[in-house]
């Protein structure tokens, strides 16, 4: 549900998990790829930028009821708060029903791709839904005279936006029991229109590249609704002697929409002129930062599996987003990236190589190769909450890792178990930010914490999968 689970609920969920627990040893038994290398860098989400937050709690909600062959179910409907890395606060609806929400669970902004409403023929109706309702629309009255209702509270047009949204986003037989609400749903679920795709607040593309010392790698364009951006490039660039800079090849602090950012990496730099008798090589990155509201209707997930989110509201927030390069003298000079692909089931690992030889690794027991100057994208495809963690190994010192967990589907459009009972919410305190925003004050004081109904099953899981992989010796590589 949106935000409570009763023990037993906890227990049924859990009951699918076991399955899913076979599929991910499967996957970390296949998981390392390729030649030689040493330890990989930490796991690489697959987050292509803007606002990292972390869940908080429900802050402004009524009670809607399911409807369903088990029976009726009451759940609380309404908008949770997030705080943002960095500074802000962000407003949220669920768009995943059947899922818990865990407490203090870490989101990043995701493109609508890596979500269920990749696959939604109705994602734009909701997005609708969020510009025309509230938070956006903060004149109640407006709203209320819109829906043909009297009044309406804050608590009933939060009900009311959910419930709408459920409607188009899991397809629930769902409705809110104050009646106020419910007509505002009624009216919003009638009204919506298809929209785009709201933009995301801060990119770049491409994540990574790769080249050789001596050269100008990129470009690496920025793509923001900030009107500004900080450049900062890593320690390890700084210790390589790698600059920063724009297209006149002068060094660069700062970005805007649009800019393109180049790696400029010196020939003495590890795996250049003067290593070419070695197969090292040398990698840095570069961090964009910017202040921005983030667009109404961006997707939030977790790699938790909390359940995911859709942006209602965004004060001024702080937006990230990093690019790698990767260099050699000679070799293969692979530059890799990932992204969850909802529509193929699946992760795509983008492959770039700019070297003078093949790039060849294995993938879940198929062997890949790309040839010299060529990239390619590969699906690893996956089963629906199966957590994967790769690496992907290969020449000149290089290695990546890979980690997350696919989460495309709602539970009703799987198929999968019934809703479940809602407890009653505890009210608790969840910290905010101070200063000035453009999200619509609540007027609610009281707010929920929530369970954590699969944490510690995911841990245990997570154990037994490594004990299966450990009986599961692979070959030893060259």
């Amino acid at each position: 549900m949106c935000a409570w689970f009763s023990a037993p609920s906890a227990r049924r969920r859990g009951a699918a998990r076991p399955a899913a627990a076979t599929l991910v040893s499967g996957l970390v038994a296949a998981g390392v790829m390729a030649a030689a290398g040493p330890a990989a860098a930490d796991g690489t989400p697959q987050s292509q930028g803007g606002a990292t937050a972390t869940i908080g709690g429900l802050k402004t909600y009524g009670t809607a009821v399911i409807h369903d062959d088990s029976g009726d179910y009451q759940v609380s409907a309404g908008l949770f708060e997030m705080s943002v890395d960095g500074g802000g606060t962000l407003q949220t609806y669920c768009i995943d029903l059947h899922n818990p929400t865990q407490k203090d669970a870490k989101y990043h902004e995701t493109p609508w791709s890596g979500t269920s409403l990749g696959t939604n023929k109705d994602a734009g109706k909701i997005r609708w839904i969020l510009q025309h309702s509230y938070p956006q629309v903060n004149d109640l009255a407006a709203l209320a005279a819109k829906a043909g209702v009297s009044n309406l509270t804050e608590q009933d047009a939060a009900a009311g936006t959910q419930v709408a949204i459920w409607r188009y986003s899991d397809g629930a037989d769902v409705d809110a029991v104050d009646p106020q609400a419910e007509k505002l749903a009624d009216y919003l679920q009638k009204s919506a229109r298809d929209l785009p795709e709201p933009k995301a607040s801060l990119t770049l593309d491409p994540p990574a590249l790769s080249g050789h010392p001596g050269e100008r790698l990129g470009p690496v364009t920025v793509h923001t609704n900030a009107s500004g951006v900080t450049v900062t490039p890593s320690p390890a660039a700084a210790t390589s002697g790698v600059r920063i800079v724009g297209k006149d090849g002068k060094a660069i602090t700062s970005a805007a929409d649009g800019s393109q950012l180049f790696f400029d990496v010196p020939e003495d730099a590890a795996g250049g002129a003067s290593h070419a008798s070695s197969s090292g090589g040398g990698s840095a990155e570069l961090t964009v930062q910017a202040s921005t509201t983030v667009p109404v209707g961006r997707a939030f997930t977790s790699d938790s599996r909390s359940q995911t989110q859709i942006l209602a509201g965004s004060s001024e927030s702080t937006v990230a987003a990093t690019a790698s390069a990767t260099w050699a003298g000679r070799g293969a000079i692979p530059a890799l990236s990932a992204a969850k692909n909802c529509t193929k089931g699946g992760v795509d690992i983008t492959a770039v190589n700019q070297g003078d030889e093949a790039f060849t690794f294995e993938l879940m027991g198929v062997e890949h190769s790309i040839a010299a100057g060529a990239s390619e994208t590969v699906t690893i495809p996956l089963q629906e909450d199966q957590a994967y963690d790769f690496t992907i190994k290969g020449p000149n010192g290089f290695g990546q890792r890979f980690t997350g967990v696919l989460d495309c589907k709602t539970q009703g459009s799987a198929g999968g178990t019934a809703t479940q009972t809602l407890s009653e919410p505890s009210p608790a305190t969840v910290g905010g930010t101070s200063g000035d925003t453009n999200l619509a004050e609540t007027g609610g004081t009281s707010t929920t914490p929530l369970i954590a109904a699969i944490g510690l099953s995911l841990l245990v899981l997570g154990a037994t999968a490594l004990s299966i992989v450990r009986k599961k010796k692979t070959p030893a590589r060259d």
